[in-house]
């Protein structure tokens, strides 16, 4: 029997399509092996090509040379050189396009994704993240800061080499305000944040968990809009990554990298978007909200049904999903 699932985070439903529920296996990704090169004469962001990139933002360097760089990006969408002066006129309201976006290029090596890179690494990318989401937080200008990866052409990666994106705007999308607005109100009616509330619950549960550490826990939504769409929390309550210990960076590198290369093997190098989902500056240190990374493979299309309606059709269990990356086997840890 179909069943329709509500998220308990944002109240949208869900269909969990049951009778025409497909294995997991069954969403692999299956093109021609392609072997990328390490490093390739046109690529902007390949090493030696630096000067085909916009001004350098900052960099992480081991043994005189670059790791992780962060550029401007080429064609941003908004500009840092102008300001957010806002414009009302009846029903039109409007403001200069004053934001931040910035590309980190995870890795030197053309070749590499996350999902194959060393533990260490991924951690180097994320202290760049931290680093990033610290400074912008400084500037009274900036209300939100998001920060994905785009892996893939149907996931809108325009660029092959590995890279991941930050947008800060002056204002926060409706959205991201309905999240909040429904977390506080939970908290307000019960005592206590949602998410550790749901934490608990999956780690009792177990049945949606694909893997767990002492800070980190990925399993896949109850409510799952999509197939093997995974979260990542810390299972300490924060409410933003701004609050990342080193320890806790190290620790999800593992986790993400892990859960990355789960996806990898078992689908088969699936395009995938993630995004860092981390409190607007204003929200910073509340106790309703708790910030986590999702990760959504692009194994299917939004079609007709889902614009028109609101509502998402998932023809994978979240159960059976998350059974199926537990059994995916990857080491642990990559390297150091």
């Amino acid at each position: 029997m179909p069943e329709l699932r509500q998220n308990y985070f944002t109240k949208e439903w869900v269909i969990i399509a049951t009778e025409r529920a497909r294995r997991p296996e069954e969403l692999a990704t299956h093109r021609a092996a392609k072997v990328i090169p390490r490093f390739v004469e046109a690529c902007p962001f390949c090493p030696g090509n630096e000067n085909k990139t916009p001004p350098e933002v900052m960099r992480t360097e081991a043994d005189g040379k670059w790791q992780v760089r962060v550029v401007a990006n080429k064609f941003a969408a908004l500009s840092p050189d102008i300001q957010p002066i806002r414009t009302i006129h009846r029903s039109r309201r409007s403001m200069a396009g004053f934001g931040v976006h910035d590309v980190i290029v995870d890795t030197p090596d053309h070749s590499q994704t996350m999902a194959l890179m060393s533990d260490a690494h991924v951690a180097n990318v994320l202290r760049t993240y931290k680093k990033l989401f610290d400074n912008l937080s400084l500037d009274p200008r900036i209300a939100h800061i998001t920060i994905f990866k785009n892996h893939g052409g149907d996931a809108g990666a325009s660029l092959e080499h590995p890279h991941s994106q930050l947008i800060a705007t002056p204002v926060i999308s409706h959205q991201v305000r309905e999240r909040f607005h429904q977390a506080l109100a939970h908290y307000d009616e019960y005592g206590e944040c949602m998410f550790c509330q749901m934490i608990e619950e999956e780690m009792t549960e177990q049945s949606r968990v694909v893997l767990s550490t002492d800070r980190f826990v990925a399993f896949q939504p109850y409510a799952s809009p999509t197939p093997f769409a995974t979260h990542i929390f810390p299972r300490r309550h924060t409410s933003s990554f701004q609050d990342i210990s080193p320890t806790e960076i190290t620790d999800l590198a593992t986790v993400l990298r892990t859960v990355l290369a789960k996806l990898y093997i078992g689908l088969e190098n699936p395009d995938f978007n993630f995004t860092l989902r981390s409190a607007p500056i204003e929200y910073v240190g509340v106790k309703h909200f708790h910030w986590y990374v999702s990760i959504i493979p692009r194994l299917t299309r939004v079609a007709g049904f889902e614009l028109g309606s609101g509502m998402f059709i998932n023809t994978v269990l979240p159960e059976a999903a998350a059974e199926f990356l537990r059994n995916t086997k990857v080491e642990m840890a990559a390297g150091v």
